[in-house]
């Protein structure tokens, strides 16, 4: 009998292991018309190689590995070969161990440990609830790469209501542009200096945050709390020499924020709002808010809305990073549509009153694992306006991707 039930039970052990992974190579060329006064390159290329994978060997637990490889032209990637695991480097690691985390799913509770990608809110156009999810704007201001961050993250879900709690125990920045290159346009105050980076005064501590969410018919709600740090800098002046040190530095902030979305037949409504707070001298206190309306007509996709802010407590830092409040007061819009299985083209702006963006991509697909997806990206704008600074920066884009 026990010999006989060897098999069976090695088979169910077998069948609920599961193994999966996948990944791509992909290269991507940016041509840029004009040079910037700091920046005279007129072609970027960048190559990625990702593998990703999940090893489940019971029902309840999942092992989540992920790593990157990158090289480029414009050494926007760090040409050291070590691998990094706290993505707090100026450039890019060449090698990164992307993700790395344990999940555990009991009933209504899950918990992962690692590190991993976390996203809050409901509206697409702007991070405003979404403290956990810093960027890499390095390549591209208006088309930035999210970052996983490492965190406890547990979440007890029920029929209709869901309690996040997520513990980060280290900090980690956006990736912001390099000071010699043409995503960073120094203040006119600053007209004819340069600057060299000093790198960073990172904060320690820990962040935290609490989100709660309840969905209801139609209606899908949340409010959320984070307390930690912008993951944007403020730049602060070393000394006065030339090259000027610059060094970066992160207020702290304090956010407390509210999302919903309501579906009806013909329209899906989305609006999301939150005050952000800081106890650091220099730095601005503001509320972020977004309205969005979307709208699906068989395979096209329309959305658009309007993001403001509203400063409640001015800052004195003359040189910063700010991309989420450099888009704010600004009308979106955005369009998707699915031509075929192997064919889309995806349109998106934003306009302010003094500056712009849009984009527009094609995607093609060929074969099972190739695609390749040509766009273009125009930005225009008065020097004083966060987009209109950038207005050397439009550029064409081409990337060519294997899939396996």
């Amino acid at each position: 009998m026990v010999r006989a039930a060897l098999p069976v039970l090695l088979a169910s052990t077998l069948a609920a292991q599961t193994f999966e992974q996948r990944g791509f190579v992909e290269n991507r060329l940016q041509l840029f018309p004009q040079t910037a006064p700091n920046d005279r390159a007129h072609a970027v290329d960048q190559m990625t190689v990702r593998w990703e994978s999940a090893y489940r060997p019971a029902p309840w637990v999942r092992f989540n590995v992920s790593f990157d490889a990158r090289a480029d032209t414009h050494r926007q990637v760090d040409r050291q070969s070590r691998v990094s695991l706290d993505d707090r480097r100026i450039a890019r690691p060449a090698l990164n161990a992307r993700l790395w985390s344990v999940q555990l799913a009991k009933g209504p509770v899950t918990l992962e440990v690692g590190r991993q990608l976390i996203r809050w809110g409901k509206t697409d156009a702007l991070p405003i609830t979404d403290r956990f999810a810093p960027r890499d704007y390095l390549s591209s201001v208006v088309e930035p790469e999210f970052l996983p961050v490492p965190a406890a993250r547990l979440t007890i879900a029920g029929s209709h209501d869901s309690l996040d709690l997520v513990y980060q125990p280290w900090f980690v920045p956006s990736r912001t542009p390099l000071l010699n290159q043409r995503w960073t346009v120094p203040p006119d105050s600053a007209s004819g200096l340069s600057f060299s980076d000093a790198g960073a005064r990172y904060p320690g501590g820990a962040q935290l945050g609490v989100r709660w969410n309840r969905t209801t018919g139609p209606l899908d709600y949340s409010v959320s709390y984070f307390r930690g740090r912008a993951n944007l800098p403020l730049f602060e002046a070393l000394a006065p020499a030339d090259p000027v040190p610059v060094r970066r530095l992160y207020p702290t902030m304090e956010t407390y924020g509210a999302d919903v979305a309501w579906q009806s037949r013909w329209v899906t409504l989305k609006g999301e709002a939150a005050y952000l707070g800081t106890r650091t001298s220099g730095a601005e206190e503001f509320i972020l808010y977004a309205i969005q309306a979307e709208r699906q007509i068989r395979e096209v996709s329309l959305a658009g809305g309007y993001i403001g802010s509203v400063v409640t407590a001015a800052g004195a830092a003359a040189l910063q990073f700010a991309p989420d409040r450099g888009l704010a007061k600004s009308v979106f819009a955005r369009a998707s549509w699915t031509i075929d299985p192997n064919r889309a083209l995806t349109f998106d702006t934003a306009v302010r009153r003094n500056g712009s963006f849009a984009r527009v991509e094609f995607s093609q697909a060929i074969g099972g694992h190739w695609r390749i997806s040509p766009g273009f990206v125009w930005l225009r704008g008065d020097p004083l306006d966060f987009l209109g600074q950038f207005r050397r920066n439009s550029y064409f884009s081409l990337a060519l991707r294997y899939s396996f």
